[in-house]
């Protein structure tokens, strides 16, 4: 069949390979001014003109440096950004990690960072606090060991999702890591793929839980075995979530690990040729997926980019695991064992990265991992000192066999230091699963509740079994008509990945204000326990109920609800100048965050 590549309307949707280039938004205009990626030299000159005293504040920075370019190497402004902090994000690929480099950025967050750090759900670490004087001596000190910020945000390759057991897992169908390695070598950092349509994200596992989310990544390599004994990937593409959320779809191919590296080089120059840049709204790749469908995305890439057809292949064996974070104990391929822990919905200070690092060595052989789900892992621990590895590890505060409900929760980094976000969500996430570990003792089913700050979905909130995604309510003051709006959450149920995978379902016209969601949950987790009929897992029992159904049992849960904790914050207490250190403290204190 020959291939005809479709012309959409509107002037092609500004897609390179269709021969339009204008007109331009103001992101793409800001990437033709300058590859993005040719900003590192002026950081590192911002970095000692402020050392030098020649510049004293962000307003001395070009504005597209500061608000677009410096993303291409991981550094964003962060609440509030007159006082000149950034978030500095570390790519990790595969969330793998020595003891040395956990070490180094554990000293780093100590010194430069208010001992604070995020493990993200896409196995990154991020710092806060980041001061522009400190970028340089920082910098030196990550590269030192291997790390490297490069493409940790913009529009670029993202960091790679692997599996944290990759190379270990005695289960496991094909180990990916030095695959991961390979891509993540061969598309980072090169000027051809660093201006994309939007951000590409990219995950490879062999792991048979499918512990890095293909289904909601932009391209997906799952680890296949055939009959015949032979191991490979199947592939998937054009997953996201944020506002518009879809699954990604199968090309329906069998790629041999020798073709991983150019399908992926393949896949990634079909983004970039022919993703929507007209409207930023439209430019991730799932929207070209869903017009065109795999079977012309698959053409284009053997035709235009492969020079060869990809043999078919059979679907990977579906995972019927709700967490696929590798939590608890298990054994290894060579007899040792992994640990798996969470933390405080990702949040960790530089002084316990440095404790498990020094854990790490003198349990283990060095080894830590990151998990897809903000968890960390510890690798290589024998028989004989397991007890002791995990007595440590919940000394430092991280038990192994943790709550159902600590273990399941994942959080964004909220509105303490994200400009997105609406409502606060590290603190509010730990109160919310202490609440529901003092309510709900004996429940010991596996779940998944999600804080999300924002719309676009960085704690995966249309993925979880109960995904809270912030707003703000509008709540009245006195009789006089005068409202106030606080923090409030939108309600999304019965998310989950594996087949049959389905988002989760949004409870029309229900918005709870944040300190309402402990007894939601533990009204709507007491409904489950009572109807369930047999039911294994919360997203099953969902999904035999009708969205009439679910409406109804969300609404009946959310009446009358006792409102306990802290009280959401207003509007009026957290604009960006009363966000000092003082009042950052007061606010944290506020939520109960204070340990």
């Amino acid at each position: 069949m020959a291939l005809t590549i479709p012309r959409p309307k509107r002037g092609g949707e500004g897609q390179w390979g269709l021969g339009y280039r204008e007109p331009l938004n103001a992101a793409e205009q800001m990437k033709r001014d300058d590859n993005p990626l040719y900003v590192k030299d002026r950081i590192l000159e911002y970095s000692d003109q402020w050392r030098r005293g020649e510049i004293a504040d962000v307003e001395n920075i070009f504005v597209a440096d500061l608000r677009s370019r410096f993303r291409w190497y991981g550094l964003y402004t962060q609440r509030p950004e007159e006082d000149g902090y950034f978030m500095w994000r570390i790519r990790i690929p595969g969330g793998i990690l020595s003891s040395e480099q956990t070490r180094v950025i554990g000293k780093i967050s100590q010194e430069f960072g208010h001992d604070v750090a995020d493990v993200t759900d896409r196995q990154n670490i991020q710092l806060h606090w980041i001061r522009l004087p400190d970028v340089r001596e920082i910098w030196e000190r990550l590269e030192s060991v291997g790390l490297q910020t490069t493409e940790a945000c913009g529009d670029t390759p993202r960091n790679i999702l692997g599996c944290p057991l990759a190379g270990v897992d005695a289960d496991e169908i094909i180990d990916g890591t030095d695959l991961i390695y390979q891509c993540n070598e061969r598309i980072v950092g090169d000027p051809e793929f660093s201006n994309l349509p939007r951000k590409y994200k990219m995950s490879l596992t062999g792991c048979r839980h499918h512990c890095a989310v293909h289904e909601a990544n932009d391209v997906g390599f799952v680890g296949n075995q055939l009959d015949d004994g032979s191991v490979g990937y199947d592939v998937w593409v054009g997953g996201g979530l944020s506002s518009t959320p879809r699954f990604g779809e199968r090309l329906g191919v069998f790629v041999k690990p020798e073709q991983v590296v150019d399908t992926y080089v393949g896949i990634t120059s079909v983004f970039r040729d022919y993703g929507y840049r007209r409207s930023r709204n439209k430019a991730r790749l799932k929207f070209l997926m869903a017009d065109w469908g795999p079977e012309l995305f698959r053409q284009v890439l053997q035709e235009k980019y492969l020079g060869y057809e990809l043999p078919d292949g059979p679907q990977a064996k579906p995972s019927s695991e709700v967490h696929r974070d590798h939590t608890g104990v298990g054994r290894q391929r060579d007899g040792q064992n992994y640990v798996g822990f969470a933390l405080r919905n990702g949040r960790i200070s530089g002084t316990e990265l440095c404790k498990l690092a020094d854990l790490a060595d003198e349990e283990g052989q060095g080894r830590l991992r990151t998990t897809t789900q903000q968890k960390m892992v510890l690798l290589d621990v024998p028989d004989e000192r397991l007890a002791a590895t995990m007595d440590k590890l919940e000394s430092i505060g991280f038990p192994v066999f943790s709550s159902a409900f600590r273990t399941g929760m994942m959080a964004c980094t909220g509105i303490e230091f994200c400009k997105l976000s609406i409502v606060e969500t590290k603190a509010r996430a730990e109160w919310l699963y202490a609440e529901l570990e003092n309510r709900l003792p004996d429940f010991d089913e596996p779940i998944r509740i999600n804080v999300n700050g924002c719309p676009n979905s960085c704690a995966r909130y249309q993925l979880a079994d109960i995904g809270f995604m912030g707003v703000l309510v509008t709540e009245k003051i006195n009789g006089n008509g005068e409202v106030d709006k606080l923090e409030g959450f939108n309600v999304h149920i019965g998310g989950h990945l594996g087949e049959p995978h389905a988002f989760g379902r949004k409870i029309k016209g229900l918005r709870l204000r944040a300190d309402e969601l402990p007894s939601f949950a533990e009204r709507l987790l007491r409904v489950y326990g009572a109807q369930r009929n047999g039911h294994s897992r919360f997203g099953e029992w969902v999904s035999t109920l009708d969205d009439k159904r679910v409406n109804a049992l969300a609404q009946e849960a959310a009446k009358g609800l006792e409102r306990v904790g802290p009280k959401p914050i207003s509007t009026e207490e957290i604009r960006p100048d009363d966000r000092r250190d003082e009042e950052r403290e007061r606010f944290r204190e506020k939520l109960g965050a204070v340990r």
